[in-house]
């Protein structure tokens, strides 16, 4: 019995909560609609919260509410995922109230909404690129920020997203045998990622390419890629002098210099 009753008073209160969001929907209140979206939002209800804010911030704007009911609204849709519309309205925010005590916390809930709408590596990342630009930005703005820290790891993420990217073209033109271009994007990766956690591989199949290509090469023109395979080689084993592609890098090594030997005996 008193199960049942526990149950009843829970879709009571439901049908009542329900009966009174729609009332203030439906009705020409804008206090009301303001009161019942703050106490929505501050319950994380952000979806129902939301749509009462949408039908008052024109009403409320120039008032002393305006502020916090801006605020709220964007971060509505931070919170329901939407997050181009977010930053969207977070910018908005910043530009209105730049004074702000919130101003700070939109700024970087803008940028890091468009962090979250960076897609996966192997996608073209033109958000990416501007997820970014956005962090930077904040970083720059508030270099003694309490999300400084938080920054500047996502910026982090999202440089090595495009290093995988860049890695990953080079690489994929090394599988389907076009080397020329292997080795070609894997010389501008080096130079745009000098730093890269990827480098060790850049290394290692730019002088897989730079050895395909000299081992396919008609006779006239394998002395020269030789002598270029070789020269990457001696990139790769400077660098990292006991990299993991050691065995196989030796083994490639000892064949450049064989066919190099065989064109000499040749001649």
């Amino acid at each position: 019995m008193m199960k049942k009753l526990f149950y009843f008073l829970i879709i009571t209160v439901l049908i009542s909560s329900c009966s009174e969001f729609q009332k203030a929907l439906k009705s020409e209140d804008t206090a009301l609609k303001f009161q019942l979206g703050t106490d929505l939002y501050e319950e994380g209800k952000y979806n129902k919260a939301f749509r009462l804010f949408e039908q008052i911030l024109p009403a409320y704007r120039g008032k002393p509410q305006a502020e916090k009911l801006t605020y709220m609204h964007a971060n509505c849709s931070y919170e329901m995922g939407d997050y181009y519309i977010a930053s969207y309205h977070f910018d908005k925010f910043v530009d209105i109230y730049p004074e702000s005590e919130k101003a700070e916390e939109a700024s970087y809930l803008s940028a890091k909404g468009y962090y979250f709408n960076s897609p996966v590596y192997s996608k073209e990342q033109k958000e990416t690129i501007e997820a970014i630009e956005k962090l930077q930005l904040f970083v720059n703005a508030y270099p003694n920020s309490k999300y400084l820290a938080e920054a500047n790891a996502l910026v982090k993420e999202l440089d090595f997203k495009l290093e995988r990217k860049a890695y990953e073209i080079a690489k994929q033109y090394d599988l389907i045998k076009d080397y020329k271009a292997s080795i070609k994007s894997f010389n501008n990766f080096l130079v745009d990622f000098p730093g890269s956690q990827l480098k060790e591989d850049a290394l290692f199949y730019r002088f897989d390419a730079a050895y395909n290509l000299a081992i396919l090469s008609v006779d006239q023109l394998k002395p020269d890629r030789i002598d270029e395979a070789m020269g990457y080689y001696n990139y790769l084993t400077r660098g990292f002098p006991q990299t993991k592609y050691l065995d196989q890098a030796e083994t490639m090594k000892e064949e450049l210099q064989n066919q190099l030997s065989a064109l000499t005996t040749k001649s």
